[in-house]
């Protein structure tokens, strides 16, 4: 199995090549970044399993960082590492997308329990979204594997790979709020003006295909996302 890749962003120079060469030993694959800026850098240039961040930093502070990284990236879990014990900068942590927080100074093996958890909880996560592949939606049937949309017994509609994957978002979330940012990121890698106003477009395809069914629609929350529902 790869080694799982970490992104380590610590200013303290010393501490940083300790806590990296310590997580090296126990099969992780490190980047250590010095401040927050440059961790923006590396987390743009590659791809982690999971991002350690240190919460003061100069050029940019560990609560920006992840707020910029859940920008692009809503699913990878962070971790916090702080020397401030106050109940409000642990609830800003939250805030900003934390996973998880550990207060300096710490014990090495708890945070290598954590980083497992939380792997194995993310990845639990992605081998039920896998597993899931055949829908029913009023009278549809959706098949995401085949990328079928077969309305009652009528011959299936060979949908594109885009329709098709956010199609099963929306299935996933049938009758409750599919949020505009995770398809983003997850279907197009991104958020902005222009994979916003592609995704609306392949939201129009989705809508005409679903209106042979009058019971099924897709509902627009404004700024928000959207709804996939079954009337009654």
């Amino acid at each position: 199995m790869e080694n799982k890749r970490i992104l380590l962003v610590e200013d303290d120079p010393n501490f940083g090549t300790v806590l990296k060469d310590y997580l090296s030993l126990n099969d992780y694959k490190v980047t250590l970044a010095k401040d927050g800026l440059e961790g923006l850098i590396m987390f743009k240039n590659d791809d982690y399993d999971l991002c350690i961040l240190d919460v003061m930093m100069p050029r940019k502070d560990g609560f920006s960082l992840a707020k910029d990284i859940r920008g692009t990236n809503l699913d990878v879990p962070i971790i916090f590492l702080t020397a401030k014990t106050m109940k409000e900068d642990v609830l800003k942590g939250y805030q900003a997308g934390a996973d998880d927080y550990l207060n300096k100074p710490f014990d090495s093996e708890v945070l290598l329990y954590k980083i497992k958890a939380i792997l194995q909880r993310k990845e639990g996560e992605q081998n039920v979204e896998e597993e899931t592949f055949e829908f029913n939606i009023g009278k549809f049937n959706f098949n995401s594997k085949l990328r079928h949309l077969a309305f009652e017994n009528e011959e299936p509609q060979k949908l594109s790979p885009k329709e098709s994957k956010l199609l099963k978002m929306l299935a996933i979330y049938k009758n409750d709020l599919m949020p505009r940012e995770l398809a983003l990121t997850k279907i197009w890698r991104d958020d902005n003006y222009f994979t916003s106003r592609s995704m609306d477009v392949y939201i129009a395809k989705l809508r005409k295909y679903l209106k042979l069914d009058v019971n099924v629609e897709i509902l627009n929350i404004h700024g928000e996302g959207f709804r996939l529902i079954e009337k009654l």
